[in-house]
């Protein structure tokens, strides 16, 4: 890790912009510097690619727009913005879409604002279908993780709030009923990211959320850019709260076993999360990412309880021992090393994490000596993911950005309220950022916060879907993605929980294997869709197909073709 010091200490000139509080409750602005060179030179992408993204919203049918009640009184949630997914709510096999919402503040005019669930039409259109569903709810909503945690075969949803979490049980005829009560499941604070998971192994997904600030109305502090207008404050402004961990019983109920599993941080400010087995041996561990507090690599301990190695793994602070403001994070082998790495979200002025995982529970950040860093040094990023856009069977990095401060131009020149998207191409050795190469409409400036994708047209490739602080969501449909060969794997537990969450799917080609995790949450409060796309390059045949389900049930299943969708049953073969 000597290599990256020198870089390191280059960086931590360039911090991101944090405001100094003093005596009168007011803030003074830090000076900025910016580098007057690139910090690595990239190579460029020599031609555009054939795949473009378009903007396909309107078409589409989604009218959504995000409200953060925002109305002048700066409030530190309206900063945050909310989430999405990609989920198939009614087992059609078509992606439908879940959009959280916000609300407006106590004693101002209600809006009636509320999450929104379209259904796939199957025609490259979707139908709001919030209302005759039971979803039309009005919560200051966060974030959102999908999966079926009582087994009966329809995927449930759990939505994290400022204030009250909700989880809504699909019945399976339509509806979904709020049971948050009656599964006792109770999470008054800042809910962010929420994920499900079987920690234990015992055939139930269990679930893990985050939480961020102990801000209210009540409690608010006047912060200010300038020394007398108010602005937003930054969390430092605020105590911390514990993230939750709650144990499916089995039953229908949940346990809060937080404190016993060893979690309970109440300095954590947790925004994001990603469940990985990130030392290969079986279990599932999970990493928080925390804002402006240290990161947090939990390791199962296979006893019901989990250890910290965020600080001896390399991955809770900067290597000149900084803290950053991390949002979103997202977990995959994306180099074919067969362990997973990370990829985290920051401020602006701090880059991207893309921590390698070195083996024997040490992480690298690789970042600053590439593209990934160059590129995001001045954008603040939320949402993020690895995911292979063009299906060549290496998984590229999706990032959505966007700032808190709205008049953040007035103090610091070079950076600005709306930001592009980065979207960088695995190209085996480095990462080259090309997107400026897939079409204007990824180009586009937004406030983004959430991201998920999911094959919505079932076309093979991955298409894109993106919250908006204040704004409307935005999907982009893959264009030319499936110019190259894929397999798609849909898996069904019996004795795993039923979605498979979990599994490890690994596919051999001639040119070595490709591995996925079947995974609820990651990015920003947001929810990919949960069958895996594996991208096989100009194969036609997939030499074979292995499943390691949770469950220690290992299947392999030989000479499968490539371009099509399959649906794997533990115990029951290729359906």
């Amino acid at each position: 890790m000597n290599r990256l010091i020198l870089v390191n200490k280059f960086i931590s000139l360039f911090k991101h912009q944090r405001f100094i509080l003093n005596g009168s409750f007011s803030f003074v602005v830090l000076g900025f510097l910016y580098p007057s060179f690139p910090l690595v030179l990239s190579n460029p992408v020599s031609q555009p690619f054939l795949i473009q993204f378009e903007d396909v919203t309107k078409k589409s049918g989604l009218r959504f727009r995000h409200n953060n009640g925002a109305f002048g009184s700066k409030y530190l949630p309206e900063t945050m913005g909310s989430g999405l997914a990609f989920l198939d709510y009614n087992n059609d096999d078509w992606q439908d879409i879940l959009l959280i919402n916000g609300k407006n503040w106590p004693n101002r005019k209600n809006s009636r604002s509320s999450m929104a669930l379209y259904r796939n039409n199957k025609d490259g259109t979707f139908k709001d279908v919030t209302r005759q569903v039971g979803l039309h709810s009005t919560i200051y909503g966060m974030g959102c993780a999908i999966g079926d945690y009582d087994n009966d075969g329809w995927v449930d949803i759990y939505i994290t709030a400022l204030g009250l979490d909700h989880l809504f049980r699909n019945n399976g005829s339509g509806r979904f009923i709020d049971i948050t009560k009656e599964a006792g499941l109770h999470n008054p604070d800042f809910g962010a990211s929420a994920a499900w998971f079987d920690y234990d192994l015992d055939g139930d997904i269990d679930l893990i959320v985050t939480n961020y600030v102990q801000w209210t109305i009540k409690n608010d502090i006047h912060c200010s850019l300038d020394g007398i207008n108010k602005s937003y404050c930054t969390p430092e402004s605020y105590e911390g709260v514990s993230s939750r961990l709650y144990q499916n019983v089995g039953n229908g109920t949940f346990l809060d076993v937080t404190r016993q599993s060893g979690l309970f941080d109440s300095t954590s400010k947790a925004l994001g999360v990603t469940v990985f087995d990130s030392n290969g041996d079986g279990w599932p561990d999970f990493f928080l990412a925390n804002d402006t507090q240290p990161n947090k690599l939990y390791i199962n301990q296979k006893d019901g309880t989990f250890s910290d190695r965020g600080i001896p793994s390399g991955v809770a602070i900067s290597e000149d021992g900084t803290v950053r403001a991390a949002m979103g994070v997202d977990a995959a082998d994306y180099d074919g090393s067969g362990l997973p790495s990370l990829v985290i979200g920051n401020f602006s002025n701090e880059m991207l994490n893309l921590y390698h995982n070195e083996g024997k529970g040490i992480f690298v950040d690789d970042a600053p000596t590439s593209a990934v860093g160059q590129s995001s040094l001045l954008t603040l990023a939320f949402g993020c993911f690895f995911f292979d856009f063009d299906l060549d069977g290496k998984l590229d990095i999706f990032v959505v950005n966007g700032h808190v401060e709205n008049e953040i131009n007035n103090v610091q020149r070079r950076v600005t309220y709306a930001q592009s998207p980065h979207l960088f191409h695995n190209q085996g050795k480095q990462f080259i950022e090309v997107t400026d190469k897939v079409g204007s409409d990824l180009k586009k400036p937004q406030v983004g916060r959430g991201t998920a994708y999911g094959d919505y047209d079932n076309d093979g490739d991955l298409d894109l879907l993106i919250s908006t602080n204040g704004g409307p969501a935005v999907l982009l449909n893959n264009q030319g993605g499936n110019q190259n060969n894929y397999l798609r794997v849909k898996l069904i537990g019996t004795k795993s929980n039923r979605d498979g969450i979990g599994a490890k799917v690994k596919v051999k080609l001639p040119s070595g294997y490709l591995w996925k995790q079947v995974k609820s949450g990651s990015s920003y409060c947001s929810q990919s869709e949960l069958p895996v796309t594996f991208g096989v390059g100009k194969n036609t045949k997939i030499s074979s197909v292995e499943v390691h389900w949770p469950s220690g049930k290992l299947e392999n299943f030989s000479e499968v073709l490539a371009n099509q969708r399959i649906i794997i049953k533990e115990g029951n073969g290729i359906q």
